[in-house]
């Protein structure tokens, strides 16, 4: 036998690896615990979890497939990769579901003990794709990672069931060992996470080193490979998803405005997270209200913004078309809400567990009257910190709802997260009206927005509803006149916002004819495809909408400088119809609604077809 010290050592850029099995073979989980390492060695990285829609799908079976992406490298990157170089697929359905997206050449390594009869006929295949010579184009890896698990657990009083759970950490181990890898972090997280059961720390400690051992030790194998640390700006960073960002965004507004936090939400996939993460920080005074439907939650947070609270609600976009009306009512009332709106593939249920931008005109114009608000989105999975502070700010501010959208790409999603210091971060002022001298609820201030006096502040009774009420008085007005002055100031209150936000920024060859625009979680894909048409010669420019309503005052300069603009979007054209009506400019679109993020490839093939194939000259 050979070891690791007679193997080479292949230095690489960057990897794309894919762990993909049944739904209980723990596939999140091993590709979670990769990433933390991944993260903790100094690898800039970003992940995709594929989760299947089906909560019981029939094991086996390709429906209930479980992936998770990971891409890492040395060097500054922002998607979890176009095409996995590496898949390790624990079964039949895993191979068959995954291998169309695997690259040519790519490495496959498979469970073998697991391609019975029984499991290739779930997964639909007639004959043996390990015998059959359909991977001849791959470089395919038969581990019998079931057998030498059970093999290497011995002696631990486990079931066989339990003793099958721990295969994942064989396989983590084995890819550890591929990847140079340590496997200190996982060791202890097992540790602890398992503290209460000796036998199962035991059993994936065992599993994990088996793992790694076999690599070691097998004859297989003759290169491993190594990933540089990148070049990070100095400071502490952690391992992020986008739900755990925006919950701790919003945790941190709650510091920042001195207000108590309130979540009223009724779980909905993929946000569900953000209510459990927010539910453990009961000690910083979060309180967390799980509803019995959607607009329970929006109305207990509109309550809690009436009685001064920081008030948000988490929900995906059927949700979203559930709250619809209470957020009419938040705009009546002029009360400071947060509506978080985790996009997913829709209509209707539609792709419960995957990814979509369909959401943005629904968040824009999805409410009956005119009902205008402020819609931002976030960009990256760390982004989603910034733009939650930046909700609360605004909606404090202002006096007015705002949606803050994300999507299942970047909510699920995961990249290192430099920690900000807290004390660098702004305030957010708030001002109660204390004092009844000069207070009428519909009173204005220079911004438009109107006073927050909290119920039960001795001579502050006011009225609020849904009812048109008379200005500065707030009275129940049914004057038509009134209402048009009311409906005028409130749309007046939202563009004044165009006033306090950044103006929008172009990256790249600011003096060339194409500009790419996006929004939200496009944002890593376009910025990619950019770099890669200039590195190939072509000239072009990238700017991104953070601020989707209102844009950002020098929006429409910006576009109009260019003579093509090409918009990007996981939908069927909504922020490209938004920028012709608004701006009176005619856009190229590109368009795929799969469910999946956009690919580098896909969007650096357009800039090239628009800019004419003649890299730029």
């Amino acid at each position: 036998m050979e070891n690791d010290k007679d193997k080479e050592l292949l230095e690489l850029r960057e990897v794309t690896i894919r762990f993909a099995g049944d739904s209980g073979d723990g596939m999140q989980l091993t590709g979670t615990q990769f990433s933390d390492n991944t993260a903790w060695v100094g690898n800039d990285l970003n992940t995709l979890p594929d989760y299947p829609a089906e909560i019981r799908a029939p094991a086996g079976t390709i429906y209930g497939v479980s992936g998770f992406q990971l891409h890492f490298s040395s060097e500054d990157i922002h998607t979890p990769g176009d095409q996995p170089d590496v898949l390790v697929a624990m079964n039949p359905a895993a191979l068959k579901k995954n291998l169309p997206e695997l690259k040519p050449g790519g490495m496959i390594i498979v469970n073998s003990d697991s391609f019975d009869q029984k499991n290739l006929s779930l997964a639909n295949y007639t004959t043996n794709p390990l015998e059959d010579g359909s991977l001849s184009g791959y470089q395919v890896y038969q581990v019998p990672i079931t057998s030498m698990t059970s093999r290497a657990l011995e002696g631990i009083k486990l079931t066989p069931k339990e003793v099958a759970r721990t295969k994942n950490f064989f396989a983590l181990g084995l890819m550890y060992w591929l990847f140079n890898r340590p496997l200190d972090t996982t060791i202890n997280w097992i540790r602890q996470k398992f503290a209460k059961k000796p036998e199962y720390v035991e059993a994936n400690e065992r599993a994990l080193k088996a793992g790694y051992d076999f690599g070691d030790n097998t004859e297989i194998f003759t290169t491993r490979f190594s990933v540089q640390p990148a070049k990070l700006l100095p400071g502490i960073y952690r391992n992020i998803s986008g739900n755990e960002a925006t919950a701790l965004g919003f945790l941190t507004a709650s510091i920042k405005s001195g207000l108590p936090l309130f979540l009223g939400s009724y779980p909905i996939t993929p946000a569900s997270e953000i209510l459990q993460y927010l539910s453990e920080y009961k000690n910083f005074g979060v309180k967390t209200f799980q509803a019995e439907d959607e607009i329970a939650g929006i109305t207990t947070a509109i309550g809690a913004a009436f009685a001064g609270n920081l008030a948000i609600t988490s929900t995906s976009g059927p949700g979203l078309s559930l709250k619809s009306e209470a957020l009419g009512l938040a705009v009546m009332t002029e009360l400071p809400l947060v509506v978080i709106d985790v996009q997913r593939g829709g209509p209707s249920t539609g792709l419960p567990t995957k990814t979509e931008q369909a959401d943005l005109l629904q968040a824009v114009f999805g409410r009956n009257g005119e009902a205008p608000l402020c819609v931002l989105a976030a960009r990256t999975p760390s982004h989603c910190f910034d733009m939650a502070l930046e909700a609360s700010r605004i909606a404090i501010k202002y006096m007015t709802p705002v949606i803050l959208l994300t999507d299942g790409y970047i909510a699920n999603g995961s990249e290192p997260w430099r920690l900000p210091n807290l004390d660098e971060l702004p305030e957010i002022p708030v001002k109660f009206v204390k004092e009844r001298e000069g207070y009428y609820p519909y009173a204005r201030n220079e911004y438009l927005a109107r006073p927050w006096a909290i119920p039960g502040t001795p001579n502050l009774e006011h009225r609020i509803g849904g009812l048109e009420k008379s200005n500065i008085y707030g009275n129940v007005s049914y004057d038509p006149e009134n209402h048009h002055e009311m409906v005028t100031i409130r749309r007046q209150k939202i563009m004044n916002i165009q006033n306090d936000i950044p103006e929008l920024e172009v990256e790249g060859d600011v003096d060339s004819d194409l500009l790419v625009v996006g929004w939200g979680g496009t944002y890593g894909a376009i910025k990619e495809a950019v770099n890669k048409a200039r590195e190939k010669g072509y000239k072009v420019a990238q700017a991104h909408i953070n601020y989707l309503y209102p844009f950002p005052k020098n929006t429409g300069e910006v576009i109009k400088r260019y003579k093509k603009v090409l918009v990007p979007e996981i939908n069927l054209g909504q922020l490209a119809y938004m920028l012709r009506s608004e701006f009176l400019v005619e856009v190229i679109q590109y368009n795929l609604v799969r469910g999946l993020p956009l690919r580098v490839s896909g969007i650096l093939n357009k800039i090239i077809e628009v800019s004419g194939g003649n890299n730029g000259k």
